[in-house]
């Protein structure tokens, strides 16, 4: 095969696929900080985090900076991650696909707090938070990549079928 015939999939490090593996890298690392924020032991056993009470929670004291704080976490926990993966796998930035998969990671998050003894308070609220914010998130870095507005590929170049061919003017 001539090199020069290979798709962007082989590995070219032209064009969008050449950001493949920083884009994969980013992802992995972004979800091993989820896992350290969220699944570090801080004490042993679980609390249950009562959705109404917790709710009345945040809507009470959003003048504090500790709810302001936990709310922007929650928001903000799986955002990364939502950038990145929409940015890999654009078919992903549906918002009910990116909602799907980010209530089941928020979900998973939780779930693993409630089955390992972390110390830690079970929030569907925080499950729900942290979908959301990966929700908006995702469909602002679609609408940047439908805009031109992010880099979607090198100058010059155009995906044709798949492949990488190289603009002329």
């Amino acid at each position: 095969m001539d090199l020069d015939q290979r798709s962007p999939a082989a590995g070219t490090g032209r064009g969008p696929s050449g950001r493949r593996l920083p884009l994969g890298a980013g992802l992995a690392l972004a979800l091993a900080v989820v896992a350290a924020l969220t699944l570090v032991p801080e004490g042993s056993g679980w609390a249950w985090g009562a959705p109404g009470a917790e709710l009345r929670w945040y809507l009470t004291g959003l003048a504090s900076p500790a709810t302001l704080l936990q709310l922007v976490g929650n928001l903000l926990l799986l955002a990364a991650p939502a950038a990145l993966a929409v940015r890999l796998w654009p078919g992903l930035a549906a918002a009910g696909r990116l909602a799907a998969v980010a209530l089941a990671t928020g979900g998973a998050i939780e779930g693993l707090q409630l089955l390992l003894p972390l110390g830690r308070v079970v929030s569907p609220v925080d499950a729900l938070l942290n979908a959301v914010g990966a929700v908006l998130v995702g469909a602002i870095v679609a609408a940047a990549d439908r805009t031109g507005s992010g880099p979607v590929g090198a100058p010059g170049t155009a995906a044709v079928d798949g492949a990488t061919v190289a603009m002329y003017r």
